[in-house]
């Protein structure tokens, strides 16, 4: 009976081999859609969970016979899935009140748990899951711009001369390009060189395409008493 701690290397480099290019496939959909953890950051990802778990399922065979020693596959295993965590949290975003990179480090997670079955031979499962994941990160993504709108959200400042009827003005132009305002705040600023009251209008905006903003933005700096319009 062959020794179950114990596994050949021709099945180490199969297992290895085979989360490179898992991990690489969902690093190249990452990769050209311009994701900060993309191609290699994914296959390095993937190709370490399952050095940990190989390591965690024969790297201590030969002490699993041994007395008063209790061997447990699952332990390294189990950290990969915590400590994986921080290295998502770096590809997330924090940009007003519109969250970025939440989807890269999902993908990130789900090749560490790819790479981790992959190392436990669990090869069927780590190929569809990474059949599942490219269809979630491509086409799904195709699919939620085109019939889900695909909304974000943009801070904008605009500063301006304090006169009637600007902020209507203003209101008018985004509501012609599709835009819609969640949230609304003024300011006052120190007058200008002439004399007159200056204010800040800083506004979360919600909009499906990134094209509306810029052309907004153009039509903003017509707007009389417009000084400045700036985007975060």
């Amino acid at each position: 009976m062959e020794n179950p701690w114990i596994l050949e290397p021709l099945y180490i480099t199969v297992r290895l081999v085979l989360a490179l290019v898992l991990g690489g496939l969902i690093g190249l959909e990452r990769e050209q859609s311009n994701h900060p953890a993309g191609f290699r950051t994914h296959i390095l990802v993937c190709l370490g969970s399952a050095l940990i778990m190989l390591l965690s399922l024969y790297g201590f065979g030969q002490f699993a016979d041994e007395p008063n020693v209790r061997v447990d596959p699952a332990r390294l295993a189990a950290q990969v899935i915590t400590g994986i965590g921080f290295l998502g949290a770096g590809t997330i975003i924090f940009n007003g009140s519109s969250i970025s990179g939440l989807t890269t480090a999902a993908s990130l997670w789900v090749v560490a748990a790819i790479g981790l079955a992959t190392g436990a031979g669990y090869y069927y499962a780590a190929v569809v899951t990474t059949v599942f994941v490219l269809i979630s990160l491509w086409i799904l993504n195709k699919v939620e711009k085109k019939w889900m709108g695909g909304k974000q959200t943009k801070a904008v400042q605009i500063e301006l001369l304090d006169r009637p009827g600007s902020l209507a003005v203003i209101s008018a132009v985004l509501k012609e390009k599709g835009i819609e305002i969640r949230k609304l705040t003024i300011h006052h600023m120190p007058p200008s060189d002439t004399g007159e009251e200056r204010i800040q209008i800083r506004m979360f905006l919600r909009l499906s395409k990134p094209e509306q903003m810029v052309l907004a933005a153009d039509e903003l700096q017509k707007v009389a008493g417009v000084m400045n319009v700036s985007m975060e």
